[in-house]
């Protein structure tokens, strides 16, 4: 039975490990454990855990059917999958089909039957379970991240991969793959099915949703990636229909960094019943809710803007959502930041905040000045503070890290000073922080070199107490591993703290070495201090000299904790009542009274208890005597229950066995007698009533079979590890773990027993070997065992063991482990060797003995010892042994024998010799280059001046580039060897076509010559221009000049007249064949310009028909020749208001023409004006980075294109849209093609009758032939312009296609909008003219 508490940090890095069931349950998993939460919109509350377990939750959903949605089903990394009780909080069923970790389960919201698996090598497992029964699939050899069963067919399973694919699989066909959905190039966070079936709601348009009659209607998938994109899914077509890219939200006065991939987690989750609304997680633990059906840019809007602090700090990996009895909808997340959030749908508030705790909890404390303020010091580098009065908020709990580095291991309050609260940690820090302000707190100097034991606040004693007897402020003293207690200045923590043991000294002039300290406790009158010692004795002081009063030998293992009795209270008997707890699981109650009133002439020892309590299995961690009763204590214990005493009875009162690991530390409620706070190992705080406990005693046996399941758990494990078969589909149901007294299966997940553990933790948290390491340091079991975060401390033993090194003189150490009396009597046969004669140590059944005597025996021994080490093929022991007899040159010969020669010898070998040292070199190079080590080779060869040698070893493993880089650092520049390695390596590059590196070795080798052939090659333009100007710069003007030649006359076949005559004019010697080169452009400007000049006299003679016409021709010239943006330029310039009737800005006159003469040059102009708008459009609708070289290239530039576009177009296309023209460009259009067809015709019979070659034909060919050609040639040099229907106008005034025309104005009507009558102008001219096939092809979107 307990009130509050504070659980475990969900665990990370998994896609779904928390669900939420439809009675308002919430499931977490936590570690191995799944923590049960009730929620509501207004709060919640921890109602227990479900135990069993051996490894990590990756998994948890409940069973969202009406009758069974308190049944849940979980997974793990041990690869089980078990089906749970919530209401009983039993285990009903355990499935093992998997032999990987599994990554993913999800129960089929179709299906009150059906769960589904999957684990990390693909393999996708369904549960039946009604029946027990199992179907493996194995879809896709990939990893899997995540799955999802479809909430509308019991059938249709959604897998996400490591690697970003989805594959959908349909179960009820052997896992057959449906659709592969690819477009995610990253790893599958999280699927997400729409709760609406069918595909419309997010389509606009009708050809958008264009579904056939016999195909399914689908549904929706949402997939969120660690590519940072969300992305929408038709399954029914299985293609991508959306995709939604995070948006970079400033945070904390910093931009998010879109390229740190590995700092996301895109959780999606679709709520029930609303289509078009889909949350996902953000990159700094935002949430965003995103409007699927809004048009525009920014389609989400994010939770918890009300107010300030609402959303998470970091990373989010967990949704879930219920919709409860009153109507409300709300949703619930689990984030990096150690936070359980509730979240209002409807108003994006958040409505509560549940702290969770990523750590041991070592220490908890209530301030004796803030009634309520609860005190936590957690394994997760944090310190929480607690207002447990708070009537607002519950779990009003606030965090602190600033200056933390490590575990918090010890706290304490100021006895007088509210809000001062002081901290150790587990890497020996010392500090004190100001809870109610913001600032950093203020480090001690004097850091201790281990884990912070515990700290007090006591009266001064010297040397701080000298001249402070006007001053009242206390003293803070720490108790660390290394055993050693420091005085800090609270007021001069930059100072260096005093070790009290020389005061001690002192004080009792004590000249013997004191027994390292473990634990301190003041005495609230601040007048003595206990101090516990590792030996287990308990030392008292009086202050302030420390003189010593008595020491209680009562303990004999180390002590964990002191308590001194309160000093309120209506008896003063009990004030000096000292309450103990140690390694053993023994309470003591010691009565100082006498001590302490009447000091004794010489320290007393006490030898008997006033009290003992005896009743715990297990050692003690923590006591605490309650401040509302007199003599009345409270105990935790590793074996994983809080006791409540009464001392003077010595009777159990209750005992609380809500926690699944042993306790760490406890303390009682200064508001209320009946309530205790306890924590632990399990990463939980818990608050219970003493009066609600079922229990009184603690339970029995569970220390006495610790060693026998400790030995069942690693065999277990062992076996696990050798073969990962499979132990059944269906396993028995196993014990209760949170009902009756502990079990089994629970104390089989602390794993070792208490012995086991304290050795293991010295020996991993201590530069000492067991053998030698102080007892103190078991203490660190408490402190220093050393999880990571949300990583389930249920290790297995060889984990945390060290492996034992092979012993170096194994014979002597076997004789060292016989039997006792042989032992015994080793020492005798030692001794008269010593003192007279007798055995030969280090020889036959005396070789141990060697090494107690004199030289000659141990190298006696040494002889025996290589001898057994060359039998069992241990070498290197056997060099070893050489070195340390003084044989260097014997043991650097063995092991370059032996091939195992390492840097260590190669360091040593100088001392032999420099002749041995140099042999020993080259023989460690051929040992490398063997290994393929070719660059360590080289290195060492360096170290004997073997330059030439190292740069040929490189050379020949084709090192080029660290061979050339030795010789210019080592060797003259004009060295041939130089020139000789980049001429190898640019063959080389040229032949793996790597081109520019081939000519930069070259240009190295000062062959500039090759260097531009090389270039050449690629026969690029830029490549060739790149050739010729290097060929120009070192000299090479022939070459350079037949590059340059070259590379223009590809850029004017290309058109790129600009480019052209740039590289002719880098050639000086070449400027005489720009002409030559841009004869076909400069030819048709120079007609163009006649035309021009001619215009420009009409118009000065006002003779508006002929200048008409000289302006046609002068286009003409330009589009006939192929010249596209030419011609588009001459349009802008000559006509730059689109009107062909205002000709000149400067001298403004209106043209009076006919609608014969202007209509085809009017029409070309407009021609010119629709495609500038069609880019125009493209640039919108592509962003910046699209677009031609004169629009702007920037997003100012695009939001003015937009702004144009959005305005219409600006230019009158009716002009375009001539059917009389129409009509005759679609009677051309025929006749080319029936010439065409003709001429094909032709063609092959002339094949067949003459058997000559199609080169022959097109020689010679018919008269009917050579028509045809001349009728292509004709059709190519207006390509873009048709016949009219009058013969002269159809010569001189030709215009564009109508039909090309037609399709781009309905392409623009997308975003510039045109008339409903031009629009329904070119849907007709389209439906009878356009019958051409691409024509047909590119109007049906427009038509149907």
């Amino acid at each position: 039975m307990r009130e509050r508490s504070l659980p475990a940090s969900p665990n990370w890095y998994s896609s779904r490990c928390s669900d939420v069931s439809s009675s308002g349950l919430l499931g977490v998993g936590a570690k191995s454990v799944i923590y049960l939460i009730e929620v509501s919109a207004a709060s919640c509350r921890v109602t227990g855990e479900l135990v069993g377990h051996r490894d990590l939750v990756s998994g948890f959903s409940f069973c969202q059917h009406p009758e069974q949605s308190h049944i849940c089903v979980s997974s793990s990394t041990d690869g089980s999958v078990r089906f749970w009780d919530s209401n009983n909080k039993t285990l009903i069923r355990k499935n093992a089909p998997h032999q990987s970790p599994i990554s993913a389960v999800h129960w089929s919201p179709a299906d009150k039957n059906l769960v589904v698996s999957g684990d990390e090598k693909g393999v996708v497992v369904c549960h039946w379970f009604h029946t027990g029964d199992t179907a493996s699939f194995f879809p896709e050899p990939r990893t899997i991240f995540c799955l999802t069963c479809s909430p509308h067919s019991w059938k249709s399973v959604a897998v996400g991969y490591k690697d970003g694919m989805i594959v959908l699989i349909d179960i009820s066909k052997k896992g057959e793959v449906m659709q592969r959905l690819r477009g995610h190039d990253n790893e599958i966070h999280s699927l997400a099915w729409s709760p609406l079936i069918g595909e419309d709601t997010l389509y606009t348009r009708a050809e958008d949703h264009d579904v056939s009659a016999g195909e399914e209607s689908g549904c929706f998938l949402a997939s969120g990636s660690k590519d940072q994109t969300v992305r929408i899914w038709s399954t029914a077509k299985g293609k991508g229909v959306m995709t939604l890219k995070l948006p970079f939200l400033k945070r904390r006065g910093s931009a998010v960094d879109p390229g740190v991939k590995e700092r996301i987690w895109l959780n999606v989750h679709w709520p029930k019943g609303r289509a078009t609304q889909l949350v996902s997680s953000c990159f700094s633990g935002e949430l965003a809710m995103w409007d699927l059906a809004k048009n525009g840019k920014q389609k989400w809007s994010l939770f918890g803007t009300s107010s300030e602090g609402q959303n998470h700090s970091r990373i989010v990996f967990n949704m879930s959502s219920v919709q409860l009895q009153d109507g409300r909808e709300i949703l619930i997340s689990t984030s990096m930041d150690r936070e359980i959030k509730c979240w209002d749908l409807d108003s994006l508030s958040c409505c509560w905040t549940l702290p969770t705790l990523g750590g041991h909890i070592y220490t908890l404390t209530f301030s004796p000045v803030g009634v309520g303020c609860l005190a936590l010091g957690v394994g997760d580098n944090l310190i929480r503070v607690w207002n447990t009065l708070s009537t607002q908020n519950q779990y009003d709990v606030r965090s602190f890290w600033q200056g933390i580095k490590s575990k918090v291991t010890a706290l304490a309050w100021h006895p007088k000073k509210e809000g001062s609260l002081a901290f150790g940690t587990d890497d020996g820090k010392v500090g004190i922080y100001d809870v109610f302000s913001n600032k950093p707190p203020q480090i001690s100097s004097s850091y201790h070199k281990k884990t912070v034991y515990t700290l007090s606040w006591g009266p001064p004693v010297p040397p701080l107490s000298f001249g402070a007897e006007g001053k009242q402020s206390d003293s803070l003293y720490s108790c660390a591993g290394e055993g050693v207690i420091l005085q800090h200045d609270p007021a001069r923590l930059n100072g260096e703290a005093s070790d009290i043991d020389k005061l001690i000294r002192d004080t009792n002039n004590i000249q013997h070495k004191l027994s390292p300290h473990t634990d301190l406790s003041w005495k609230p009158d601040g007048k003595v201090v206990a101090i516990g010692n590792e030996d287990g004795s308990i030392d008292v002081y009086q202050a302030p000299s420390l003189l010593l009063l008595c020491s209680i030998q009562q303990h004999h293992k180390i002590i964990n904790t002191l308590r001194w009795h309160h000093g309120h209270g209506t008896a003063p008997e009990l004030h000096c009542l000292l309450a103990s707890g140690s390694s053993n699981a023994v309470v003591y109650v010691h009565d100082l009274r006498s001590v302490i009133e009447n000091p004794p002439e010489s320290p007393a020892v006490l030898t008997e208890p006033y009290r003992r309590l005896c009743g715990h299995t297990a050692k003690i961690t923590s006591v605490a005597w309650s401040p509302h009763h007199s003599g009345r204590l409270v105990t935790a214990s590793y074996d994983g229950t809080a006791q409540v005493w009464d001392v003077l009875e010595e009777a159990a009162i209750s005992n609380y066995r809500g926690h699944t690991g042993y306790l760490l530390c406890v303390d009682w409620s200064p508001t209320d007698p009946d309530v205790i706070w306890t924590g632990g190992k399990d990463f939980t705080v818990q608050e219970w009533k003493v009066s609600q406990q079922e229990f009184t005693k603690p339970p029995k046996g569970r220390h006495g079979h610790e060693e026998g399941k400790k030995m069942a758990l690693m065999q277990e494990k062992k076996q696990k590890k050798k073969n990962k078969t499979a132990s059944g589909s269906v396993g028995p149901a196993e014990p209760k773990i949170n009902g009756e007294p502990a079990t089994e299966g629970k104390q089989a997940e602390q794993g070792l027993s208490e012995e086991d553990e304290e050795e293991e933790v010295r020996s991993s948290n201590s530069l000492e070997s067991p053998q030698l390491g102080c007892e103190n340091e078991s203490k660190l079991l408490i402190q220093s065992s050393i999880v990571p975060h949300n990583v389930s401390c249920d290790s297995s033993p060889d984990l945390m063991k060290k492996k034992k090194p092979r012993s170096m003189l194994p014979l002597s150490t076997s004789m060292d482990h016989r039997p006792k009396e042989e032992l015994l009597q080793d020492c005798l046969t030692l001794a008269s060797v010593k003192h007279s004669s007798g055995c030969v140590p280090g020889r036959g059944d005396y070789i141990h003995l060697g090494l107690f005597h004199d030289r000659e025996a141990l190298y006696c021994m040494f002889e025996a010892e290589e001898k057994s080490h060359m039998e069992a093929g241990h070498y290197d022991s056997v060099v070893y042994l050489r070195l340390w007899s003084g044989d260097l040159q014997g043991a650097l010969q063995l092991a370059t024998e032996r091939g195992e020669l390492n840097d260590h010898l190669l360091s040593i070998a100088p001392m032999a010799g420099f002749e041995v040292w140099s042999r020993t070199v080259e023989a460690f190079v051929k040992q490398l280059c063997l290994q393929e080590q070719f660059l360590k080779a080289a290195s060492h060869l360096l170290s004997i001046n073997k330059l030439y040698e190292a740069v040929d070893l490189l050379r020949s493993n084709k090192l080029y580039r660290e061979a050339i880089a030795l010789v210019k650092a080592r060797l003259p520049a004009d060295q041939p060897l130089l020139k000789d390695l980049y001429t190898c390596w640019a063959a080389v590059l040229e032949k793996d076509g790597h081109l520019s590196a081939a000519a930069k070795c070259y240009l190295g080798a000062g062959c500039s010559f090759d260097a531009a052939k090389v270039i050449a090659r690629k026969n690029d333009a830029p490549s060739l221009r790149t050739a010729a100007d290097l060929a120009r710069i070192s000299g090479e003007e022939v070459l350079g000049q037949t590059l340059a030649l070259r590379c223009a006359k590809d850029l004017a076949a290309a058109q790129d007249w600009v480019g052209a005559q740039e590289v002719l004019s880098s050639q000086s010697p070449l400027l005489v064949r720009v002409c030559h080169i841009l004869k076909p452009l400069l030819s048709v400007l120079l007609y163009s310009s006649v035309h021009l000049t001619r215009s420009l006299l009409s118009w000065l003679l006002s003779d508006d028909g002929q200048l008409m016409t000289e302006l046609w021709q002068a286009a003409a010239w330009i589009g006939d020749a192929g010249h596209f943006e030419v011609s588009a330029a001459f349009c802008r310039l000559l006509f730059p208001e689109g009107d062909v009737r205002i000709f000149s800005r400067k001298h403004s006159k209106t043209l009076h023409l006919s609608e014969a003469e202007a209509g085809s040059l009017q029409a070309l102009v407009c021609y010119h004006s629709l495609y500038e708008c069609w880019w125009r459009d493209s640039v919108v609708q592509n962003g910046p980075g699209f677009c031609s070289n004169d629009e702007p290239n920037d997003e100012a530039g695009a939001a003015e294109l937009k702004e144009r576009c959005s305005q219409g177009l600006d230019f009158e296309p009716s002009v375009l849209l001539s059917e009389p023209h129409a009509a005759c460009q679609a009677t051309q259009r025929s006749v080319r093609e029936t010439q065409e067809r003709l001429s094909t015709m032709v063609l092959q019979h002339s094949r067949v009758q003459d058997g000559r070659t199609e080169s022959g034909n097109q020689q010679e060919g018919s008269p009917f032939q050579t028509a045809t050609s001349d009728v292509d040639l004709d059709t190519n040099n207006s390509k873009r312009w048709t016949t009219p229907l009058d013969v002269f106008v159809l010569q001189m005034f030709p215009r564009p296609d109508v039909v090309e025309c037609c399709l781009v104005l309905l392409h623009l009507d997308k975003s510039s909008s045109i008339s409903d009558v031009l629009r329904q102008q070119a849907k007709d001219l389209l439906r009878k003219y356009g019958t051409s096939l691409p024509v047909l092809k590119a109007s049906r979107g427009f038509l149907t």
